[in-house]
């Protein structure tokens, strides 16, 4: 960040005093800043970089429109001598066996992998699919069909059948890249029959790559495929990776699927790659002595990120299989083993780690770990001090951002200093504000938007040539900027909180309730393992609603009327009275995606009784019938 910043100042004959003065530089000039960011960054790219952004809409505007780049040979490159004998990846399993590639082994592994694909006639444009575990051969697979120009999308073996084919159904996948089995818990699972409905399901398919031995028992269908292997065998190197447009598809990721069939959304090489270039390199400051483990699955977005983390030198650290098998702090023994310098994590497996009595610092040795990164939910401010105390004084950095503009807009800065609860500062180049709701006086709190275009905004929907439904996603709640549907507040210091969803605010007699603010409280209660707070119509309620809190308790059945009573006590001091629920209901689980979110839309439907749209992007849908039949909760049971 700091070499990046003299460059700024070299380059434009401006003095930026600080942080803030560099943001709102790259914010108010643009063109001038992802034009000095492409130069510094050393990326490989052919054409003339001018125009730098052609439009001024959010909504329209198109980065780089005569530049040409290809992501995979990016990732791949010798940036100086040396570099082929230094480690690209290594890929753990539960059993504690490593498997390492140096650079110059994973990409001659890539090169003679693309040669074989190109015999199968992938070429540019065609879309492939991954049911793949979080190995060497999904990142080999991947680099190799987007160095063709392929566009690569990926699911996790965890996700069911009907889920899995309303992802990959829409995009007419020419190759199907698939593990014929996976292991969680020590237990080897095979995926035979899923495999069978999943080539049923895609007629489009010419082909199957399997990126392990295949099925077994399953002869007719394993006789359809290739494995990845006997393709790296037999291939010859490729000379020349194609130069692609610098807005060539290369990964469509997909929303949860909670309030519809998920979106199929569709992300280009170049400002994929420029993004998570700026992010890993500046935010992150990743560079060639950095080991990078993210806990993620090939379903989830930030397997793509830590993919590109190879573009800045670093080593990925890959981890197939279980956070608690075969002991309950594998993960902290993993980055211990594998003396992992950044570990991404989540606010969940932080609260598992706390709930579990797990104190990494007593158990392995952390002496090469200097950063903390987590995502996927709200960090609280005790989860950072819990970190301090258990792990080790070190800089924790909170990021968001998400599946639909594949990185971040608030996250780390390795300048400046971390307060708990807060996201050290706003991303470069994206103009992130915080709308306030209409009649609101709160100028710092509001909806999270970006008011100017941004390299990684998606290219579009599949499917949706007009626009209608990308508009109607992102654009129609407030014209002319992104809206990302999250609440922020952006405090005077240029940190940042993320508060929850912005479609997820509770409006109760009038009032307009955070859930996240009442979350915030609970996370105090050891007795809670999650709570969702819903609004719920209620004719008799005055203004016609009432506040739902739904618990799943460490201890079934020891929701009492001393723990009710409590929980309302102390939202009404550390909140506000109107926090407080007016019933509290225990219930053995809360909807969940694939993608491990809570989907208080699908707990909501099924408070009022009404369907479900697309169960099946959640992982326990047999929860949503408890919920249904909860005596508690109809809607004829007045609140006590």
């Amino acid at each position: 960040m700091t070499a990046f910043t003299r460059f700024c100042e070299e380059h434009t004959g401006e003095r930026f005093s600080d942080y803030n003065a560099l943001q709102r530089f790259s914010v108010a000039q643009r063109r001038r800043f992802w034009g000095l960011l492409l130069r510094w960054s050393g990326l490989i790219v052919e054409g003339t970089a001018e125009p730098v952004c052609a439009g001024d809409q959010v909504e329209t505007a198109v980065f780089f429109p005569r530049l040409r780049l290809n992501y995979a040979e990016n990732l791949l490159r010798a940036a100086s001598s040396g570099d082929d004998d230094r480690p690209a990846l290594t890929a753990c399993s539960e059993s504690g066996e490593d498997r390492s590639l140096s650079r110059g082994e994973l990409r001659d592994q890539v090169e003679r992998a693309a040669a074989g694909l190109r015999r199968l006639r992938l070429c540019p444009g065609d879309r492939v699919v991954a049911l793949a575990t979080n190995s060497a051969e999904s990142v080999i697979a991947c680099l190799a069909a987007t160095g063709l120009g392929a566009t690569w999308s990926s699911v996790s073996p965890d996700l069911g059948d009907e889920a899995v084919l309303n992802r990959f159904r829409p995009l007419d996948p020419v190759l199907l890249f698939a593990h014929g089995s996976h292991v969680h818990q020590g237990v080897v699972r095979a995926l035979d029959e899923r495999l069978e409905t999943l080539v049923a399901g895609l007629p489009t398919l010419r082909g199957i790559v399997w990126l392990d031995a295949g099925p077994r028992g399953r002869d007719a269908l394993a006789s359809r495929g290739e494995r990845l292997s006997s393709l790296i065998a037999a291939g010859e190197p490729v000379l020349r990776w194609p130069r692609l447009p610098f807005n060539h598809p290369l990964f469509i990721l997909f929303s949860s699927g909670t309030t519809g069939a998920p979106k199929c959304i569709v992300h280009g090489a170049g400002g994929t790659l420029l993004e998570h270039v700026k992010e890993h390199r500046l935010h992150s400051d990743l560079g060639a002595a950095d080991r990078l483990y993210f806990h993620t699955t090939c379903g989830w977005m930030m397997w793509n990120w830590q993919l590109s983390a190879l573009a800045s030198g670093s080593e990925i650290v890959l981890y197939d299989g279980s956070i608690s098998y075969p002991e309950d702090d594998a993960l902290w023994r993993l980055v211990s083993r594998r003396r992992v310098t950044v570990f991404g994590s989540s606010p969940t497996y932080l609260q598992y780690c706390r709930d579990a009595g797990i104190v990494p610092a007593e158990r392995v040795g952390l002496g090469d770990l200097r950063l903390l990164q987590s995502t996927g939910s709200i960090l609280f401010d005790s989860q950072y001090d819990w970190v301090r105390e258990n792990v080790k004084p070190l800089p924790v950095q909170s990021i968001s951002g998400g599946t639909d503009i594949i990185g971040c807009f608030v996250l780390g800065n390795p300048n400046l200093p971390v307060y708990r609860g807060e996201s050290q500062c706003l991303s470069l180049g994206l103009d992130v504000r915080a709308q306030p709701a209409p009649g609101s006086a709160a100028a710092e709190t509001g909806e999270l938007v970006c008011a100017a275009p941004f390299p990684s905004r998606p290219l579009g929907l599949l499917g949706d040539a007009a626009g209608r439904r990308f508009h109607e996603a992102y654009f129609s709640q407030n014209p002319g900027v992104w809206s990302h549907g999250d609440s922020i507040r952006i405090t005077p210091r240029g940190t940042a909180r993320i508060l929850g969803r912005s479609d997820g605010v509770l409006n109760v007699r009038g009032l307009r309730i955070g859930p996240a603010e009442i979350y915030h409280v609970l996370q105090t209660f050891p007795e809670l393992v999650e709570t969702m707070a819903l609004e719920q119509e209620a004719p008799r309620e005055p203004g016609g609603s009432r506040l739902v809190l739904l618990v799943v308790l460490r201890q079934a059945g020891s929701l009492d009327r001393a723990l009710t009573l409590r929980i309302k006590r102390e939202l009404a001091r550390r909140a506000s009275p109107a926090h407080v629920p007016a019933l509290i209901a225990e219930v053995a689980a809360l909807p969940t995606t694939f993608s491990g979110k809570r989907s208080e839309r699908a707990a909501r439907d099924a408070l009022h009784g009404r369907p479900v749209p697309n169960a099946s992007a959640l992982k326990n849908p047999e929860c949503l019938a408890s919920l249904r039949a909860h005596p508690a909760l109809r809607l004829e049971v007045e609140a006590v």
